[in-house]
This record gives structure tokens, sequence and C-alpha cells, in this order.
């Protein structure tokens, strides 16, 4: 199969595996909600674990940092803005999404700013949530051991510097001395490259190793 065709050829069924179970801390004041947000997610194998003070949170963070922050903006005796700023100072990486029973164009314009990745509306359904969080796990590479997430993060950038190039797999190749098999299934997230193969594609794109690592949290 040409490059191209190989480069552009849908993903099997094996290459798009179910969502990964998720720990979850659901930040709301309102106690049922917490409960509903238990319920719904437990049969899929998350682990929901929902708090209804600032304190209740830090605590959960502190004990076991989630992967995943549902976070209500109006609760009533405290500031969700203020949770969030408290998140991005302590957890700047952490995924948040914001749940609200009053959404507004200012408070998502507000929240998208510190990096919230979805702003849900009350009431949604549980296959609206399914969605959102299946999103959050592919882009945050959520539920996988540190080496899935470097596969995973270095194939991703190296696919990015490569198309920002507008070089083919065969054309990285021939730059990089790696083969196009090799090439190919690193990008794919399937293979973690030698060392002496991340430095030659990283030589080829005029890169450097370290900001790959960063952007995987290494």
């Amino acid at each position: 199969m040409p490059d191209t065709e190989r480069e552009n050829a849908p993903r099997t069924q094996s290459e798009s595996p179910e969502p990964p179970a998720l720990d979850i801390v659901s930040f709301d004041d309102d106690a049922d909600f917490g409960e509903f947000i238990a319920a719904s997610l437990a049969p899929d194998g998350h682990a929901v674990r929902a708090v209804q003070t600032p304190e209740a949170f830090l605590r959960a963070c502190e004990k076991r940092l989630p992967d995943v922050v549902l976070l209500d903006m109006n609760m009533g005796a405290y500031s969700g803005e203020d949770a969030l700023g408290m998140i991005r100072e302590k957890w700047p990486k952490l995924c948040v999404i914001v749940v609200t029973g009053f959404p507004s164009m200012d408070s998502m314009r507000q929240t998208f700013k510190q990096d919230v990745f979805d702003y849900i509306t009350k009431p949604f359904s549980k296959d609206h949530l399914q969605r959102v969080l299946a999103q959050a796990a592919e882009a945050f590479a959520l539920g996988q051991r540190p080496q899935d997430r470097l596969r995973a993060e270095l194939g991703r950038q190296i696919r990015l510097a490569r198309t920002e190039r507008g070089w083919t797999l065969r054309e990285l190749s021939t730059a990089s001395a790696v083969s196009v098999s090799q090439l190919s299934s690193i990008e794919r997230g399937t293979h973690l490259p030698s060392l002496e193969s991340l430095l030659a594609i990283a030589d080829a794109l005029g890169r450097t190793p370290s900001a790959w690592l960063d952007a995987a949290g290494f």
C-alpha cells in the first residue's frame, strides 16, 4: 500500500479500543447530583468520588489525583471559579469538565480561558457525558500506563511535526534513516522508538526530543 494510502486508511476495530475506565472526582454541592454521576458511570467501570465542599475536594485530589474533574460552577456556598483557579494553580494539566445549570457565554469564555476541556449544561444525558469523557480520554491519553501515554504522545508529536513540513512517511524515512514501517508504527502509538531512532527523527524534523517528552508529561 502506498505511503499516502497507508496514512489515510481508516483505523480497524482493533485500533479503536473502548474508552478506558477513568478515575473521576465530581465536585458539586448537590449530593443527589453526585449520586447520579456515580450511578451513571459505574456500569462502565469508571470510579467516581463525589464531594460537596472545597476541603473534601482537596483531600480527594491529594489522596489520589483523578483523571477527570467534573466541576459545578454554580454552587450556593462555594465559587466554582475559585475552585477552577485553585485547580489550575496546583494541577495545571488536570482535565476539567465544567457542568452547570446556569450557562452563559461569559462563564463559558472565562472557563475556556483556563483550559477547561468541555462545558456541559444541566440537565444532560448519560450518553452525552459518556461521549465527552471518551473524547477527554483520547485527548489526554487518560486511563493509560505511563509508557502508553508516552507512546501515544510521541507518535502524535512526530506526526504533527512531519505534517507541518509537508513530508510523507517515505520522506521522513529518507531523512532519518528510520524505516517507513517503523515510523508508521511509532506515529500510531503502537511502538516506542529507541533513543537512537528518536534522536534521528527529531534531528530530521529540526525538533528537540526534550520538548516532545515534556508534552507527554515526562
